[in-house]
């Protein structure tokens, strides 16, 4: 007879896994396409506009396939999770705020770096479909789809939801760690890989976040409440990257 727990514990870390996993793959594809030639259709200048609308669709079809192993409840400290998201995103978006004031006209010291303190103005740029008003319209609307809804969804349930508990298990069996158990083993482990999941000029403020992150889903027990933190704080960066134009941030 077939191991049906075995077979259930598969099932679960698969649907854990496989959307980040889907997700961070997907992220290499646009630089298979990409061709730096002004001359050149959008489509080809800028391959993110339309990989990453695919990219949302396809790890938003895995999360509804796989939702019932999401436990996102209970639904509790969401007012301190709105709170983190708010200093966290600050955190954030500090260093180029400081940077666009603080810049003069010669190269900036090399230790800014160091901090985050560059310029953030190359990344996601809608403006490249402004002849095409209805596409750039769509364009930043599934941008925020993917920042507000997928994104969060796919990085804490991996993250917190499966990382965190795997690495307090210890034995394999995550599933049998409630959520938001502490251990330090599991704190440097998943606060060390969220950093490196991001680029060098965010590590200190992804080292932040996660760490925010952490403790909001050890004082409140809530996937929930970890997935609502990063939905707000993606929303508030996503509406400071269109008003100041520093693509750099989405």
């Amino acid at each position: 007879m077939p191991d049906l727990p075995a077979m259930r514990r598969l099932s679960d870390t698969t649907a854990h896994v496989l959307p980040l996993a889907v997700f961070l793959a997907l992220l290499a594809v646009p630089g298979w396409f990409r061709v730096e030639n002004p001359e050149l259709p959008w489509h080809q200048r800028a391959p993110e506009h339309w990989l990453y609308p695919l990219q949302t669709v396809l790890c938003g079809g895995l999360l509804l396939f796989f939702r019932r192993h999401y436990r996102l409840a209970p639904w509790r400290g969401l007012g301190l999770a709105t709170g983190l998201a708010l200093l966290g995103i600050a955190v954030w978006v500090a260093p180029a705020w400081l940077f666009e004031r603080l810049a003069g006209d010669g190269p900036p010291p090399r230790w800014w770096a160091w901090f985050g303190m560059m310029e953030r103005r190359q990344g996601f740029d809608p403006t490249v479909l402004a002849a095409w008003p209805l596409w750039e319209k769509a364009a930043i609307l599934m941008r925020f789809v993917r920042m507000v809804v997928v994104v969060p969804l796919v990085e804490e349930v991996f993250w917190r939801g499966f990382l965190m508990r795997y690495a307090a298990a210890g034995d394999g069996r995550w599933q049998d760690v409630p959520f938001g158990t502490h251990s330090w083993r599991a704190f440097f482990i998943v606060t060390a890989c969220v950093v490196l999941a991001h680029q060098p000029e965010d590590y200190l403020a992804a080292a932040i976040w996660g760490t925010l992150v952490y403790w909001l889903a050890v004082r409140s027990r809530s996937l929930g409440a970890c997935v609502l933190m990063h939905a707000i704080g993606n929303l508030i960066l996503g509406y400071y990257a269109l008003a100041t134009r520093q693509w750099g941030f989405w």
